[in-house]
């Protein structure tokens, strides 16, 4: 059985109020970017997955892998 993949992101909720999600499900609430940021960093670290964060609009922003591969960082363009 092969393991399904599921991505981290983080959403605008509301006005100045973001959520971190994963497969649906939503992690955390928070106030600021930043700190939805620092915590769906950790759950895609853990998980193996990629980071995708949203803007106010709901456009991709940004998207960071954590998962299986070189040792690199990833660079935004």
């Amino acid at each position: 059985m092969t393991r399904q993949r599921r991505d981290v992101h983080v959403i605008a909720k509301r006005v100045r109020r973001w959520k971190v999600t994963q497969g649906g499900r939503t992690l955390s609430h928070h106030r600021t970017q930043e700190t939805a940021v620092t915590a769906a960093r950790r759950a895609a670290r853990r998980s193996r997955v990629d980071l995708v964060t949203h803007g106010c609009n709901g456009r991709i922003r940004s998207k960071d892998s954590f998962g299986n591969e070189t040792s690199a960082r990833d660079i935004e363009q």
